[in-house]
């Protein structure tokens, strides 16, 4: 190599997801920092961008510990891209160090006066370590906006399933949801249906809401495997995960929109079904339930054994389509989840319910409500 020679170092690549507006799927892809702007690849059948640094707008101002960063560019209207990575942050605050001001950030915003509202709340209330702009906003929204953001996308997801309703399977439900709850931070609260749906599936939108599936009951073994299941799911309630997502997802004008009553409701529930949690968020649902189980005195146990016996089903039916088996798909391996629950020391536990309160909660379906009718008016 000659004195001239100088080494190639690639640029660090980003893990990002691209929102072109509220009518199109978000796309997965690669933002890298370029000389005049982040570069956005987003794979085959989609033309590469570069949004220049100087046109930069971004939700929050940015800081070096943020764990990821939502941004927009007037040469996108629109649209939104979220970047997530520990460096992404603190490297494009010294291409753009504009994105630090608030003032230069917030006056172009469509929502200027209730984003910066909303905005101030989140700032006060993150803290430093592991600080997410998305979380700190999903935070700080009013309790009616996320439960009317969380009714938008459990009627859309549960369309055509009719809600489980037999008193006694409802009262056992609220006994397990309630000694779960005890454990779980002061000020949060879960609102937990049932539907008579064949599929085998469990999850939160927003709001503190549940959903849980006859599928799911019925191939359960015991009440301890639906309670370490619900308790996941409770986690991902209190890490505002739903909330969190749809705002990553449709992006934050639109999510504005959604809460204050405009389009896009019908979308909701189809936007969070298409997320996939990141591991990050799984594992923390996972340590939240733990903590869960661990506070309403219920073996973890139940949520190891249920793991490894529906993966083995899972394999056994590798040739069909599977559809009975959708809720492991988006969570992580049963191995590495049943090695989290032996790693936890044994502590004194009682069934989460007892045999009666059991067969109640598996005879839930036995009545059941009509879905609402879709509300054409919101």
């Amino acid at each position: 190599m000659s004195l001239t020679d100088t080494t190639h170092i690639d640029p660090v690549r980003y893990y990002c997801r691209f929102i072109g507006g509220r009518a199109t799927s978000p796309v997965d892809g690669v933002a890298t920092l370029g000389l005049s702007g982040v570069e956005i690849d987003l794979g085959p059948g989609h033309p590469s961008q570069v949004w220049r640094y100087d046109r930069l707008r971004t939700l929050e101002p940015v800081r070096a510990n943020a764990i990821d960063v939502l941004l927009s560019s007037p040469d996108a209207p629109g649209a939104s891209l979220f970047v997530q990575g520990g460096r992404f942050a603190a490297d494009l605050a010294s291409h753009a160090p504009h994105l630090t001001a608030r003032a230069a950030r917030w006056r172009n915003w469509k929502w200027g006066l209730l984003v910066a509202a909303l905005v101030a709340l989140a700032v006060a209330a993150s803290f430093a370590a592991g600080w997410s702009p998305l979380r700190s906003f999903a935070t700080a929204l009013p309790d009616n906006w996320r439960q009317r953001l969380g009714d938008s996308a459990r009627e859309s997801m549960t369309q055509g399933h009719k809600q489980c309703a037999d008193a006694n399977g409802v009262a056992a439900l609220a006994k397990l949801s309630e000694r779960l709850s005890k454990a779980a931070p002061e000020g949060v609260s879960f609102n937990v249906r049932v539907y008579d749906w064949p599929l085998m599936n469990a999850f939160a939108v927003p709001g503190g809401q549940i959903v849980l599936t006859k599928g799911l009951i019925d191939k359960a073994e015991s009440p301890d495997e639906v309670a370490g299941v619900l308790a996941h799911e409770m986690g991902h309630g209190i890490e505002m995960h739903p909330e969190t997502g749809i705002i990553r997802s449709v992006g934050l004008a639109a999510a504005v929109e959604i809460m204050l009553g405009g389009g896009g409701l019908a979308n909701a529930g189809l936007m969070l079904a298409q997320l996939g949690y990141s591991r990050g968020a799984e594992r923390e649902a996972d340590l939240d339930a733990l903590h869960l189980l661990k506070g309403a005195g219920i073996a973890p146990k139940g949520l190891g054994n249920f793991f490894m016996r529906v993966t083995k089903m899972e394999a056994d039916n590798s040739g069909s389509n599977g559809g009975s088996l959708n809720w492991l798909r988006t969570h992580p391996p049963a191995a590495e989840r049943a090695k989290l629950v032996r790693q936890q020391p044994d502590y004194p536990a009682t069934p989460a319910l007892d045999a009666q309160s059991w067969q109640e909660l598996q005879s839930i379906c036995k009545t059941t409500i009509e879905p609402p009718k879709p509300d054409n008016n919101g």
